[in-house]
């Protein structure tokens, strides 16, 4: 639904930027093949109207002309939708380049190339490398995760979806109704900011959790979307950073390198393949520690013990 109202905004937007005189609506409507398959006049009106509406937000500058007979007609005039000059420095034109190296997803890849190649066009001369001085920076942001396209579309359109998510505690997915508003990477993770609907509270979803595909729902978002999501400070917090105590825990010999690399002071031997330290404890802890099952054991705080054998208990019982 959505490449195709994409594509009929473009074709609407070449029909008036491509004419020397006012089209009706008759005309546009035998031009676009979208128009033409309009099951009636009304349906196609509607649409008509809200793809006018739709590019003039977007900032086409569009004329509406009555002639002498009283018909209406539409156009866009060239010198009324031209962009002023585009000029870039070199700093400017390493910049656009690196970000525009940054994503090897396909999609977002090919897009990004062109939009580079116009800029470079532009502004920059052709004599100038913008990768000369920066040459040993190669950005990269990795995008596996098949949610991730769909995702970004929800979040650009103002759409709800539908996926089925699977905690880091639950033996089986469950499905969450969300209203998307941002995505962030972090820590190489890609991470979903949205309401949701179910929960009626705002939430953060790891993209590789998701399972399925993720389904687009009709209607408008029932919460409002906040000035600034902050994703990483909600993952952070999540993910026990910013934490301001501390927790003993028991881990099994050669097991458990992410939770060592926390140690917050040396690690002690107690033989039988099992090691002892301490680790930062803050909120969502208890989640990280389920994950590494029978290698780690909770010896303090007596609430966060408490805790993990809760999920653990929850795991079990499916």
């Amino acid at each position: 639904m959505a490449i195709a109202k994409a594509e009929r905004l473009m074709n609407l937007a070449l029909c008036l930027l491509g004419t020397r005189r006012p089209l009706s609506k008759r005309e546009l409507r035998g031009s676009i093949e979208a128009y033409l398959e309009a099951g009636s006049d009304d349906s196609f009106n509607r649409m008509f109207e809200r793809d006018k509406d739709d590019l003039r937000e977007l900032g086409l500058v569009i004329e509406t002309v009555e002639n002498l007979d009283g018909d209406v007609g539409y156009l866009a005039r060239r010198d009324s939708n031209r962009l002023p000059p585009i000029t870039l420095d070199a700093e400017e034109a390493a910049a656009l380049g690196l970000a525009a190296k940054v994503w090897q997803q396909a999609r977002l890849a090919g897009a990004a190339s062109g939009a580079l190649q116009k800029l470079r066009a532009a502004g920059l001369p052709e004599d100038v490398d913008p990768y000369e001085a920066h040459g040993a920076l190669e950005p990269r942001i990795p995008v596996h995760e098949a949610a991730f396209e769909p995702l970004m579309l929800a979040c650009r359109d103002r759409r709800p979806v539908v996926f089925d998510y699977r905690k880091a505690t639950a033996a089986r997915p469950e499905p969450r109704h969300v209203e998307p508003w941002a995505l962030e990477c972090w820590r190489g993770h890609w991470y979903l900011a949205g309401w949701d609907r179910d929960r009626e509270a705002e939430r953060v979803f790891r993209l590789s959790r998701i399972t399925g595909k993720v389904r687009s729902r009709a209607g408008q978002f029932k919460a409002a979307v906040p000035d600034v999501v902050t994703v990483r400070e909600t993952v952070a917090s999540w993910a026990g950073e910013t934490a301001d105590r501390s927790a003993l825990i028991r881990l099994r010999a050669g097991a458990g390198y992410p939770l060592r690399a926390k140690a917050t002071g040396p690690v002690r031997d107690l033989g039988d393949g099992w090691e002892e330290l301490e680790i930062p404890y803050g909120h969502g802890l208890d989640a990280w520690l389920v994950e590494f099952g029978p290698d780690v054991v909770v010896m303090e705080p007596a609430e966060l013990r408490a805790d993990v054998v809760d999920r653990l208990r929850a795991v079990a019982k499916g």
